[in-house]
């Protein structure tokens, strides 16, 4: 079986490099590898999520598929006064986005290896931010949508970017049924981010 950036243990030979970015504002150092997702510098759709997502000083925030970091250590540093858990089920991205949590002066972060929110039950956010692997398939990027629904606090704001052509429309259509409010809030170059409140009691 091939790797993709949604495996458990990439076997594909290393390819270690640090790319340099802004974001927000700020300049951040990112090491990235082969075998993680947009491993040469960050892709559109994060970029267009990380510049648009709202972030209060002192939340609690998780960012579902974090890749090597750069949307999770963005909402850090934004919420300088919160916490912010990073999850993936790659763990050559969790050990990344560790790396680059050290190498950008960033301590209030926490990054699991996770497939989803399997090492985070019973706990609640009040900003969870995804940018869901669709290549993963549409089952798994729904639960993601449907797993926000127990882990987000009264008031709490699921983010998602999805690309129109690899199913915003479906995703908002399932989004709808989970959420009372989903607001379209930002689109370009066919990608769509939607900010969702009040999370449906039966969904």
């Amino acid at each position: 079986m091939s790797d993709h950036y949604y495996s458990n243990k990439p076997t594909v030979e290393h390819d270690l490099r640090a790319i340099r970015v802004t974001l927000r504002g700020q300049e951040f150092v990112f090491w990235t590898d082969a075998g993680v997702f947009s491993k040469s510098g960050v892709d559109f759709g994060s970029d267009l999520l990380i510049e648009t997502m709202e972030i209060p000083d002192d939340a609690d925030v998780l960012d579902v598929g974090c890749g090597y970091g750069p949307i999770g250590l963005t909402a850090a540093k934004l919420a300088a006064n919160g916490r912010v858990t990073m999850v993936d089920v790659n763990e050559r991205a969790v050990e990344l986005a560790r790396r680059n949590a050290q190498a950008n002066g960033i301590s209030n972060v926490e990054v699991l290896v996770s497939d989803r929110y399997e090492q985070v039950q019973g706990r609640r956010f009040d900003v969870i931010l995804t940018n869901p692997p669709i290549r993963a398939g549409k089952q798994v990027v729904h639960s993601i949508f449907e797993g926000a629904v127990d882990h987000l606090t009264d008031g709490g704001e699921l983010w998602v970017v999805i690309q129109k052509k690899q199913g915003a429309p479906s995703a908002k259509k399932r989004l709808e049924e989970l959420f009372e409010d989903v607001e379209d809030v930002a689109r370009d170059a066919g990608f769509r981010i939607f900010r969702c409140r009040g999370p449906q009691t039966n969904p």
